[in-house]
């Protein structure tokens, strides 16, 4: 197994599933005092997946003051359901996420405590609370106090705090969202650096402030290396001077930074063009140096495709790298598990054979079980010709390279009798291997258009007026350069394919580069706003390709996980 662990690459936050939860109650302390209405939010990625609100009977009357401040009346929680059925529903709907709370100490202590009184083992669920990241990240200058209806005006947020539950959850996202936008400015990226973003800076970090001296106000990538210049850390800005200074202050709160500051001897500028070439460069550099305090992008040369192999009767073979061998190939996978699971989807439908030795199609061996249970010709024992095994290869060509929609109609089809049968895992395990599937195949032929592209030549408005340009060669960044504010941005980009890098193809569909190079540099040309100036070869997708099933699989398997408790006020 070649998968890296969950500590070395950390959760992305925008792959992190938050439930944003805000309660009304009749009082200020779980011991005496009873929930009255739980509203919540589930987003990941910035899109809200589900909500769920209900009143809740708390059995006691409801103080005057209370209803006075939430609108929320005795009459009003009558009819509504008790805390005994409506907090299992709120543990469905929060399964397996990320909770989050304006001042969770009072949310989650209510949560528990009513668990508790019930009899229901709290979940082990990683709580984030606003009020904390925000006392750390909004200064007093900015905001009076950290009250959620401050902090929502201060950051615009769609809704306005009312006291009631669901309000108030929705307000609470926009402060939440506000506030990772700050701290992914300072390098926090994933979930175990938001939670650890506490400790306080030591005075070992403040005397290393001297480092950033003499370093350049201008983007690019910078490099912390120890006194033996080895690279201990990369890291990418739109300032480099005013993002290395962070480090030596309070805003860097990540303790492993800490820990990183205190073996720094010196930082190392990288100036760039353009963001995107910085970006670029950062993961360049961070490959090839494998820096101990990077966690993510230090392995690429982890990443398995799924291959097609080329000989008499042609089987799926899980490999390093791309050959130059007229095979087909999908991918790349992050792990060798995920490429497992995408070969065993194909297997479900296509029958492959899936033995490992070369067969003759002159010399015969016995046949195995698989042939016995129909799922494979049995070209080893001369019972399929080469001729007709290459209608089966033809099949899987075609799914795998070309139109992938009867493939996962066919899986779909084996997951829906699976779901009528009760075998609920089963379907389960086979959505699973589907989604892997679609998602090797759909990166492969998401990169293989720009990796056979000999250039392409775009542009996008620079911040600052003129343009940023960009030259990109078999998927590879080969020049980037900036024309100045008013003048004629075709002089530059002459000049700049003039003296871009000479990138020669690696064999298709692999890029020139590392994947994850040519996935970011597609994520910049499909931003808004960039224009295309010339393009050599073809840029295109099949149609019926894999995106079109990734997505409906992504946001099938999102919808199954929302809850559907809404409860009549």
């Amino acid at each position: 197994m070649v998968q890296g662990t969950f500590d070395d690459l950390g959760t992305a936050l925008a792959d992190v599933t938050f439930v944003v939860v805000d309660l009304e109650t009749t009082g200020g302390s779980p011991a005496d005092s009873a929930i009255t209405e739980i509203g919540a939010v589930k987003v990941r990625g910035g899109e809200v997946l589900g909500e769920f609100q209900t009143l809740v009977n708390p059995h006691l009357p409801i103080p005057p003051f209370i209803q006075a401040l939430t609108g929320i009346t005795t009459a009003m929680v009558a009819d509504a359901p008790r805390i005994e059925s409506a907090l299992p529903a709120f543990m469905e709907f929060a399964k397996g996420t990320v909770l989050v709370a304006h001042n969770a100490r009072f949310d989650i202590g209510f949560l528990k405590m009513a668990a508790s009184v019930q009899g229901i083992e709290w979940p082990r669920h990683t709580v984030l609370d606003t009020v904390h990241l925000a006392r750390q990240l909004v200064t007093r200058d900015e905001a009076r106090n950290h009250k959620l209806s401050t902090l929502a005006a201060l950051f615009g947020a769609g809704t306005t705090p009312d006291h009631r539950a669901l309000h108030d959850a929705r307000a609470t996202v926009d402060v939440l969202h506000a506030l990772i936008g700050r701290v992914g400015s300072l390098g926090v990226h994933t979930l175990e650096e938001l939670s650890s973003y506490t400790s306080r800076v030591s005075p070992a970090q403040r005397r290393k402030r001297w480092l950033a001296d003499g370093l350049p106000d201008q983007p690019g990538v910078y490099l912390f290396k120890d006194g033996a210049g080895r690279v201990l850390y990369v890291g990418t800005s739109v300032n480099i001077r005013t993002r290395v200074r962070s480090y030596f202050t309070a805003s860097e709160h990540r303790t492993r930074m800490a820990e990183m500051v205190r073996l720094a001897e010196s930082v190392t500028p990288v100036v760039c063009a353009t963001t995107l070439e910085a970006e670029v460069r950062e993961l360049r550099l961070i490959a090839e140096h494998k820096p101990r305090y990077n966690r993510r992008s230090k392995t690429p040369e982890r990443a398995t495709w799924v291959k097609l192999t080329v000989e008499a009767f042609p089987r799926l073979s899980i490999v390093r790298e791309v050959r130059a061998d007229g095979a087909k190939y999908i991918g790349p996978f992050g792990s060798r598990s995920s490429a497992e699971a995408a070969v065993a989807a194909v297997h479900e439908v296509i029958p492959l054979r899936q033995c490992v030795q070369r067969l003759s199609p002159t010399r015969f061996v016995g046949s195995c079980a698989l042939a016995d249970m129909g799922r494979c010709g049995a070209p080893c024992t001369g019972a399929q010709s080469v001729q007709q095994y290459d209608v089966v290869v033809q099949e899987a060509v075609h799914a795998l390279v070309g139109d992938s929609r009867e493939v996962v109609t066919a899986l779909r089809g084996r997951m829906g009798t699976l779901a009528e049968q009760e075998r609920y895992e089963d379907a389960g395990t086979l959505r699973d291997r589907l989604l892997a599937l679609v998602r090797g195949m759909a990166r492969a032929q998401r990169i293989a258009p720009l990796a056979a592209s000999p250039e392409i030549v775009a542009a996008r408005r620079a911040a600052t007026g003129g343009w940023e340009l960009v030259v990109v060669r078999h998927g590879r960044l080969a020049a980037s350069t900036v024309s100045p504010r008013g003048a004629d941005p075709m002089p530059y980009v002459e000049a700049m394919r003039q003296a871009a890098e000479v990138v020669l193809p690696a064999p298709w569909p692999a890029p020139a580069a590392i994947p994850e190079e040519t996935e970011k540099i597609l994520r910049w040309l499909e931003q808004p706003g960039v224009r295309v100036v010339d393009v050599e070869g073809e840029w295109t997708c099949p149609v019926g390709g894999a995106a079109g099933a990734r997505a409906a699989l992504e946001g099938t398997s999102e919808r199954s996980q929302r809850s559907a408790f809404v409860a009549a006020s």
